[in-house]
């Protein structure tokens, strides 16, 4: 049975900003507050899973375990199917740099190994999130979401994070980077996931 949450604020194991503002929005008509994990000076864990689940997992529980807060955490990315869906779970790893992640550099990337494969428009990608609920005692629960879309090239748009300037969804002419957050929270992947994650445990 699923278990349900019964607090007023919730951890959200991220030290994104942009991640942490979105869940804040996502809650609010729920009435619960959030928490980022680095106002709480959690450490980032090492992300050693090569799914979505399992490392939205770690970050998850590893948070629950050093506050005793109820955790949830997210890991998200996009599949890019002429990639043979990469970059997938490494998404934030190709925006690695010594100095924070650069996403125009990753999607330069992703733009540039589309086009010496000479991969065929319209080229497909989604975007898919794992949210997993963590309590402190161990146990957790899972949801998943996704949103299809197409790649544009150039990069459009200033809203947003990630790989929203390049991600056209299904359905629309604009970009998530050119679309208000409260439209984006209501189609996004993460904002699928999160409706899951709505109905079974805060509803």
């Amino acid at each position: 049975m699923t278990r349900r949450f019964d607090g007023t604020q919730i951890l959200i194991a991220t030290h994104n900003a942009g991640k942490l503002a979105e869940m804040a929005q996502l809650f609010a008509p729920f009435g619960i507050s959030v928490v980022g994990a680095a106002a709480m000076d959690l450490p980032e864990p090492d992300e050693t899973e090569t799914t979505f689940v399992g490392n939205a997992r770690i970050k998850a529980h590893a948070a629950a375990k050093a506050t005793g807060l109820p955790a949830l955490s997210d890991d998200s990315g996009i599949e890019v199917q002429a990639l043979d869906n990469a970059p997938g779970v490494y998404t934030a790893d190709w925006a690695e740099t010594p100095t924070g992640r650069d996403f125009v550099m990753a999607m330069t990337k992703t733009h540039d190994l589309l086009e010496a494969k000479s991969a065929p428009h319209p080229r497909r990608a989604r975007f898919r999130a794992t949210l997993v609920l963590a309590w402190p005692d161990g146990h957790d629960e899972v949801f998943e979401g996704k949103v299809n879309g197409t790649l544009v090239w150039p990069m459009r748009g200033t809203i947003g994070h990630g790989y929203d300037p390049m991600f056209q969804p299904d359905g629309y002419d604009i970009t998530f980077a050119e679309m208000p957050a409260e439209e984006k929270n209501q189609i996004s992947h993460r904002s699928d996931a999160f409706g899951k994650l709505i109905d079974a445990c805060f509803a």
